[in-house]
């Protein structure tokens, strides 16, 4: 019978030894690597604007032109 102390057992149960949680740290870092260029890809190149019509899937692609904001209700107290 094994000792529950036994060094060997619990060198070989250690987290560095387990190849699962390696293939999950390398796709990590893939995932990660990967981002990061697709960050770098997109700041390296313009943005170009788009010719479209006056409005992108219904919504007006500028602000129009209002005759302000409504007048604000007063804080004195009345008279």
């Amino acid at each position: 019978m094994k000792a529950g102390n036994d060094i060997a057992a619990h060198t070989a149960s250690a987290w560095y030894r387990q190849p699962v949680l390696w293939l999950g740290v390398l796709i990590f870092a893939a995932s990660l690597a990967g981002c990061v260029w697709m960050i770098a890809l997109g700041a390296s190149h313009a943005d170009t604007p788009l010719d479209t019509s006056h409005t992108v899937f219904g919504v007006p692609v500028s602000a129009h032109s209002s005759a302000g904001p409504p007048p604000r209700p007063s804080t004195d107290p009345p008279r």
